[in-house]
């Protein structure tokens, strides 16, 4: 199940009409995250992009995808001006760079906010400044809130201020590529804490009764024993 955010200035998702799919964001954010941490081998081949889409770290969710997803994503995102093919002199290989920065008319700063959205999903502003590393080194938790608001009130919004849950502290954030549908992960995670707990305690509660009815049987075992010598 998903829920819908309402963005405070009204304005429709980002980019109007388009919305990236998954992959699509993936291949954008890696490209962008590489571009900072690894600049010497910037732009990237098709093996290093799908690499770094299926990274186990820094990756929330985990994926598994092809070359050729990889490659269709590229194909798309390059129709859409997201995405420059690079031919080097002497390169084996195309190469691929994103062009975000000149789409959206963002500064690093935000750039790697909105790079930590599309990269780790939901989060705090808190969790975006610890995640960002060397694609930004943001000295405080309100340099990435401001990076945040630069992000809502562009038109169209590039990201949106989710609504505080009941019991949660702190506000957390989400990008807009992909429509304006909170991730059914990110929607139901105080439900599915309280579904993993409650699972946890029936567990329990089994556990302490079968160990009970265990201590009674041995209590009758050593009873009967006992009585032989009585």
């Amino acid at each position: 199940m998903t829920e819908s955010v309402s963005n405070e200035s009204g304005a429709a998702s980002a980019g109007g009409d388009i919305l990236l799919d998954v992959v699509e964001v993936r291949v954008l954010g890696v490209l962008a995250e590489k571009e900072a941490l690894t600049p010497d081998n910037y732009p990237l081949s098709l093996n290093a992009l799908t690499n770094g889409c299926n990274q186990l770290t820094s990756r929330d969710p985990v994926m598994s995808v092809t070359e050729d997803a990889v490659l269709d994503a590229l194909q798309r995102l390059a129709q859409k001006k997201f995405v420059s093919e690079v031919r080097q002199a002497g390169a084996r290989v195309s190469k691929y760079e994103h062009r975000m920065r000149m789409k959206w008319s963002l500064e690093q700063d935000k750039l790697a906010v909105l790079v930590m959205l599309m990269l780790r999903g939901v989060q705090t502003a808190g969790e975006i400044r610890s995640r960002s590393g060397r694609v930004h080194d943001f000295t405080s938790v309100a340099d990435v809130e401001t990076g945040l608001q630069f992000l809502i009130d562009k038109y169209p919004p590039l990201v949106a201020r989710l609504p505080r849950a009941p019991g949660e502290k702190e506000v957390r954030y989400m990008h807009l590529l992909s429509g304006d549908q909170v991730p059914e992960r990110a929607a139901d995670v105080s439900a599915s804490v309280a579904g993993g707990r409650q699972d946890r305690i029936a567990e329990l509660e089994s556990e302490v009764a079968r160990l009970r009815a265990e201590v009674e049987r041995l209590s009758e075992q050593f009873d009967s024993f006992r009585k032989q010598f009585d």
